[in-house]
């Protein structure tokens, strides 16, 4: 989701100097400031979208109109932008702030840009040091993507690194960045192998949604095969994220049997549409008795969220055993 600055950055590149400067005229010192170091970074970072910016500009006005004029230049409307809307103290503050921005290339734009797929294929081996690096450089939900799929040890030693980060110079930092960039450039459309876990999820879900008879038939050769297979399986079936997709009535039937204290611990830090949907099918007077329990509760421990939420599913997987549990939209 592009910032306002950000699109605004992109509509003035479609424009040419003149009237750029026009629409920046009503704008404050400050917000002038943030788009042309916005603008700095984009031409620094050579990634201008087309698209994106045609995009940008239909949100403006509406029905995009293809215009024909000169290119915009960055110089050109630095030059002639900043002068006229700004006061010269201003201008030069600006200016020096922008000679930062775009005295190198920034490697890690394309870093950023990354599928986590590529990301994880291209910080295999690296030093921890570089990964907690490029780690630092990501948006936080990347990165913790990224965390959960690297090795145990790879990933234990590079949030070691990040929790007492070395001190390490922009000219190291660049050239950590462009050796995972030239590993990028050779990992193009490559993507992980799939987890053990992620296949029997998806065999699972296949399974759940065939016949009673037939799908216990397999189940039973599975775990004749493999009981600990069959056994994942089983519990695959219905896991804490398909709560979303269990009618109403299950699982009100379900939670009558849950505690107060459980489902308390079990909802915190969940998905907001989870919570949502087990607080609309509890009493009032169980809402009550939650919201007195979270209220009272201290920070649980991950385990024990873990734990509690699995509290919840068993239920939910005994009634889709014996074929009374049912689900909508799956």
């Amino acid at each position: 989701m592009l910032t306002g600055t950000q699109k605004a950055a992109m509509l003035l590149m479609g424009l040419d100097a003149a009237t750029a400067t026009e629409l920046l005229r009503g704008l404050a010192a400050e917000e002038i400031q943030d788009i042309a170091l916005e603008l700095a970074r984009i031409d620094a970072s050579e990634e201008s979208d087309a698209k994106e910016q045609a995009k940008v500009a239909h949100e403006f006005c509406n029905s995009l109109q293809q215009k024909q004029g000169p290119k915009f230049s960055m110089r050109a409307f630095l030059n002639e932008m900043l002068v006229t809307v700004l006061d010269k103290d201003m201008v030069e503050q600006i200016q020096t702030q922008v000679k930062k921005v775009s005295g190198g290339k920034d490697l890690f734009v394309g870093i950023r840009l990354a599928r986590t797929d590529e990301l994880v294929l291209a910080l295999e081996g690296e030093h921890p040091q570089t990964i907690a690096v490029i780690l630092s450089e990501l948006d936080p939900k990347k990165s913790q993507e990224i965390l959960s799929l690297l090795g145990e040890e790879s990933r234990l030693k590079a949030v070691c690194r990040m929790i007492n980060p070395e001190l390490v110079s922009s000219g190291v930092k660049q050239r950590m960045a462009f050796t995972v960039s030239e590993k990028l450039e050779s990992l193009k459309g490559e993507t992980l192998t799939e987890r053990p876990e992620q296949t029997l999820r998806k065999l699972a879900v296949v399974l759940s949604g065939l016949s009673r008879e037939m799908r216990d038939q397999l189940l039973d050769e599975i775990s004749k095969y493999d009981e600990e297979t069959g056994s994942s399986v089983r519990a695959l079936m219905i896991t804490w994220e398909d709560i979303l997709t269990i009618a109403d009535r299950s699982m009100q039937e379900v939670l009558r049997s849950v505690e107060s204290s459980k489902l308390a611990v079990a909802l915190h830090g969940a998905d907001e549409e989870i919570v949502q949907k087990i607080r609309s099918n509890i009493s009032e007077r169980a809402v009550a008795s939650l919201d007195e329990e979270i209220s009272l509760m201290q920070e649980p421990q991950k385990q024990e969220i873990l734990d509690a939420r699995e509290e919840v599913v068993v239920p939910l997987r005994e009634a889709n055993e014996q074929g009374t549990l049912r689900m909508v939209g799956r």
